[in-house]
């Protein structure tokens, strides 16, 4: 999962601190690398890079100093490829014709086949990434003007891409024919801007305009925007519904449909399928659980508390991972406010259970902590599948409910009781059709297309 971010100045003003912002706020897409990239007047391609937090990876002040009136960026979270700077995005990419920029949301399914028949036509990859097939792709069209040599790139793509690219000193977005991952259009004054999410734009003091749709390419030059198409049909739209469950953030919109309203109707569903009446209260996992056990509470009349604090400074690493700090496991991020637990009837709401380490070792620090029971409720149909579509889920054996049914792992969590939505709640709570959603990890059911190992340039 990652995300990104482009803006362009039709009077040519500096834009490149608002990039350094969009990032920042989409920070939760991506916490491994961050880059920035843009356009000099002389047309040449120049990218910052660095590991960490956007705050960490790249230099605020510097990038607000150079007047380039395009720009793009990315904050990375590896599916393809290792966490290496190497890897790091946007990509860049530099020959006689011009130079291209691009960043990547996303996961292309039959990126090794591609690169693989490039690899036997000379093709030399600089990364581990498979966003690099499509500059790949592009260079071996080199009798085509670039944009077109792109578009032609997106016919030869499976799987899951939003793109942000400068081609020609215009910021050119794109979203797959199958539409997996949000991605929208922004405007103030003369800024045009595309992001990952609309939290983004509210940062930066960006008007929301729309999504850009599925199998749509936009081209935001001086004369504004123009509108292409991918000239690939997709039976079936595939918004992945993990979105609204949990990657994006609460403040942002997709499709018309308000994250947060959602994750509270999630919990209301949840809370007519799996009741607890008996309980004493509700409260979420922090911080992913929060919104869904809020509607939990309102549709079951149970009050809801905060009875775990999250310790907002410890990241990733933040602390090494010694014997001590393994040992205190979960205590390093949160701590229950005893008081409020002690002799409870307990209701835990989370948005998914994964492994299902995590979960029991909340329950454990609960009970610890006095609970007299603790009921766990989720606010999506169990996961059961990985996803190839860019969420970096574990592998089949890995996920806790492909190797158990629930009461299997309601003992193994040693919860009291366990229960989940259905898929059929977790579609009317979204909103969307159930044909223009991707429920992959929960059904299995993935998309189907042409795997063909051969190509055609």
């Amino acid at each position: 999962m990652c995300g990104i971010f482009g803006a362009f100045s039709t009077k040519g003003g500096p834009v490149l601190e608002d990039v350094y912002l969009g990032l920042y706020a989409l920070q939760h897409r991506g916490q491994e690398s961050a880059g920035v990239a843009w356009i000099n007047s002389g047309g040449n391609v120049h990218a910052l890079k660095g590991t960490g937090l956007v705050h960490l990876a790249l230099n605020q002040q510097q990038l607000a100093s150079i007047n380039s009136g395009c720009g793009i960026g990315h904050v990375r979270y590896s599916t393809a490829g290792g966490s290496e700077l190497t890897n790091a995005q946007p990509l860049t990419a530099t020959s006689s014709r011009g130079a291209v920029a691009i960043a990547h949301n996303g996961n292309l399914t039959n990126a090794p086949a591609i690169q693989n028949y490039l690899e036997s036509r000379g093709a030399i990859f600089q990364s581990k990434t498979d966003t690099e097939v499509i500059l790949h792709l592009m260079a071996h069209q080199s009798h085509k003007k670039r944009l077109d040599a792109f578009v032609d790139s997106l016919r030869k793509l499976q799987g899951a891409y939003s793109l942000a690219l400068i081609i020609d000193n215009r910021l050119v977005a794109a979203r797959d024919p199958w539409g997996f991952r949000p991605l929208v259009i922004g405007k103030r004054d003369d800024v045009y801007y595309i992001a990952s999410e609309s939290c983004a734009l509210d940062l930066v003091g960006g008007e929301f305009i729309r999504d850009v749709e599925p199998g749509e390419i936009v081209v935001i030059g001086e004369k504004g925007i123009q509108s292409l198409r991918i000239p690939v049909k997709a039976p079936e739209k595939f918004t992945c519904s993990f979105e609204f469950v949990y990657f994006a953030r609460p403040d942002s919109v997709i499709h018309g449909r308000s994250v947060y309203e959602v994750r509270k109707a999630l919990g209301r569903k949840l809370a007519e399928r799996a009741p607890c009446p008996d309980a004493d209260l509700v409260t979420g996992m922090p911080d992913s659980g929060t919104i869904a056990a809020m509607g939990f509470a309102e549709a079951s009349g149970l009050p809801y508390e905060k009875v775990v604090v999250r310790n907002r400074y410890v990241g990733r690493t933040f602390i090494e991972p010694t014997q001590r700090v393994r040992e205190l496991g979960v205590r390093i991020k949160l701590n229950p406010i005893r008081e409020m637990i002690k002799d409870k009837k307990i209701v835990i709401v989370d948005d998914s259970i994964v492994r299902g380490t995590t979960c029991q070792r909340m329950i454990a620090m609960i009970k610890e902590a006095g609970a007299k029971e603790v009921h766990v409720r989720i606010s999506s149909p169990p996961v059961r599948f990985p996803c190839y579509y860019g969420i970096d889920t574990p592998t089949r054996e890995e996920l806790a409910a492909a190797r158990m049914d629930i009461k299997q792992l309601e003992k193994q969590v040693e919860a009291d009781t366990l229960d989940y939505i259905t898929e059929k709640d977790l579609i009317e709570a979204i909103g969307l059709p159930v044909s223009h959603s991707c429920t992959a990890c929960f059904s299995g059911s993935y998309m189907e297309g042409d795997h063909s190992d051969e190509m055609e340039l």
